[in-house]
């Protein structure tokens, strides 16, 4: 009995035991599912947080790429400008140069328009003096001449020397240009004179009647008729040395009615339109005048 007993304290302190054992466990297994399901949680938390981290992450990437463009932009065209400052400033650097090219030339064409102006002036000088001794020659003279202030161009009605729509000289015509034509030489191959002397013309001119080629034949004739008066080789108006001179001066040519004289109405001087005029032009003359013209011009731009 006693054994049976004993036996059976031994049994209901083992079962004890292995209650308070598996409670032990069980609550070990709570623990560990409970710190589990609070890592997991913890987990989770920490994956979304980090998700959230990336999209944020994403965000900031995707800003900052744009930034990078809007960067990259700005930066092509601060290029584009400096390229662009740098083209201006290689025009600018052309163009320095080119006025500093121009304003040389200038200089030097100031120089030579002042030269040239002083040659104009004695130009001026000498056919002023030139008008001033055929004025005075054939001023008070029986000739019925004119001579231009200006130009020293002389004109006669073309009645003196041919008859209407003529080109023969006529005998009272001859007889004028026999006492003309030795004085006109004595002023202009004299010794003052001739080395300013480039060129003499004879021109015919017409009134405004009749049809332009008929009238440009007609002046054309009449001039050549005085010129052949005076320069051929049996005309004895003019001394050797004179016929020589005229003869490397003169020219001939017809004006038709291109050129014709108005009176003081308005309307064509027949009568005067139909003349011959002798006309002079001095050395260097056309030259100065042309350089004169093209230094004007260049000042002008």
């Amino acid at each position: 009995m006693r054994n049976k007993r004993r036996r059976s304290e031994e049994t209901s302190y083992w079962l004890s035991y292995s209650d308070m054992m598996a409670g032990l466990l069980l609550a070990f297994v709570l623990i560990i599912a409970f710190t589990m399901l609070h890592a997991r949680m913890d987990y989770d938390e920490k994956q979304l947080q980090l998700a959230g981290k990336e999209e944020e992450l994403l965000a900031s990437a995707a800003e900052l790429d744009k930034e990078r463009e809007i960067v990259s932009n700005q930066q092509e065209q601060l290029n584009a400008q400096e390229e662009a400052l740098a083209e201006q400033g290689e025009k600018i650097a052309i163009q320095e140069e080119t006025l500093k090219e121009q304003h040389e030339l200038l200089n030097k064409l100031e120089a030579i328009m002042s030269e040239q102006q002083q040659k104009l002036d004695d130009i001026i000088g000498v056919r002023k003096e030139i008008v001033e001794e055929l004025s005075k020659e054939f001023g008070n003279s029986d000739l019925k001449v004119s001579v231009d202030e200006k130009t020293g161009a002389i004109t006669f009605d073309s009645s003196i020397l041919f008859d209407y729509n003529k080109a023969v000289i006529t005998p009272s015509g001859k007889e004028f240009l026999a006492e003309f034509m030795p004085r006109y030489a004595d002023v202009l191959l004299g010794s003052k004179y001739r080395d300013n002397i480039s060129e003499i013309i004879i021109e015919g001119h017409t009134d405004t009647e009749g049809k332009y080629m008929f009238n440009l034949q007609l002046s054309q004739k009449r001039s050549l008729a005085v010129a052949e008066f005076c320069l051929s080789d049996d005309s004895d108006i003019l001394k050797k040395n004179q016929l020589e001179e005229m003869r490397s001066l003169v020219s001939a040519t017809g004006r038709s009615y291109s050129n014709p004289v108005y009176g003081e109405d308005g309307e064509v001087d027949m009568d005067a339109s139909r003349r011959v005029e002798i006309l002079f032009r001095l050395k260097d003359e056309e030259m100065v005048r042309e350089m004169m013209e093209i230094l004007s011009e260049e000042k002008g731009q």
